[in-house]
């Protein structure tokens, strides 16, 4: 008696085009600024109004996150970062996949907050 049983069907491949937990791509801008003469400051705003002109939504004051498509569109808005960071301090942009960023646990003091919404629809310009 044989019990070799086929392995089982492999989930069928996405259709081209179509968006996966694992090509979706959310981007964080961490930064800290420095902010001590009127010129830094303003420098500082302009950024993180750029930011939102992006269509980064602030998590915390120094902390932006966006959800992109893909790679590609990652790297252009990468790119949009670049060009719009102040002369100094220092920005950080990690890009992490969609399945990875269902994993975020959110604390407010001691009390766990339910998980990231991820958004409704994907907005293509």
């Amino acid at each position: 008696m044989n019990d070799a049983r086929p392995p089982p069907p492999a989930p069928p491949a996405p259709a081209p085009g179509a968006l996966s937990g694992y090509r979706i791509m959310w981007l964080i801008v961490l930064f800290d600024l420095p902010v001590l003469t009127k010129p830094e400051r303003k420098a500082a705003t302009s950024f993180r109004h750029a930011l939102l002109d992006l269509g980064f939504e602030m998590s915390q004051y120094s902390v932006y996150l966006r959800f992109a498509a893909g790679k590609e569109q990652a790297d252009a808005l990468c790119r949009q970062i670049e060009a719009a960071m102040p002369r100094s301090g220092k920005v950080h942009v990690v890009q992490i996949t969609d399945r990875q960023y269902e994993m975020i646990r959110t604390y407010r003091g001691r009390k766990r907050e339910p998980g990231p919404k991820n958004p409704g629809q994907l907005t293509l310009f």
